[in-house]
């Protein structure tokens, strides 16, 4: 059975890091902090700790609001997408995932592109 891409990054202790190091280089970017100004940022780290294990192959433990929906009306644009797609990659070099595990992981994320993109 092949390991999902969830395990070889070593479970939800290291995603939660991953997560960690996410959210610090999207706040220091304007080009979409401003989207994270009114949001409590410990609730939305674990949020996205569930979302992205399940995203991974992972247990599912998301029980979010849909893509669409929870990016509706933020009048997201191309440049926000590749700003967070940016970050994720980089925050999955930072802890040695190997690039062919880090084209995986965003490969599924930008299958949520048209959500996320909510027109």
């Amino acid at each position: 059975m092949q390991e999902s891409l969830y395990e070889k990054l070593g479970g939800r202790d290291s995603i939660e890091k991953v997560v960690d190091s996410f959210y610090e280089k999207v706040l220091a970017d304007p080009v979409v902090n401003h989207f994270f100004e009114h949001t409590n940022m410990d609730k939305q780290r674990k949020h996205q700790t569930k979302f992205l294990s399940y995203a991974l192959g992972g247990p599912n433990q998301y029980s979010g609001t849909s893509m669409a929906k929870v990016h509706e009306n933020m009048n997201l644009q191309p440049e926000h997408f590749t700003a967070i797609v940016h970050h994720l990659k980089e925050a999955l070099e930072e802890f040695r995932v190997p690039n062919e595990d880090i084209n995986a992981a965003v490969k599924h994320v930008n299958t949520l592109r048209d959500d996320i993109l909510y027109k």
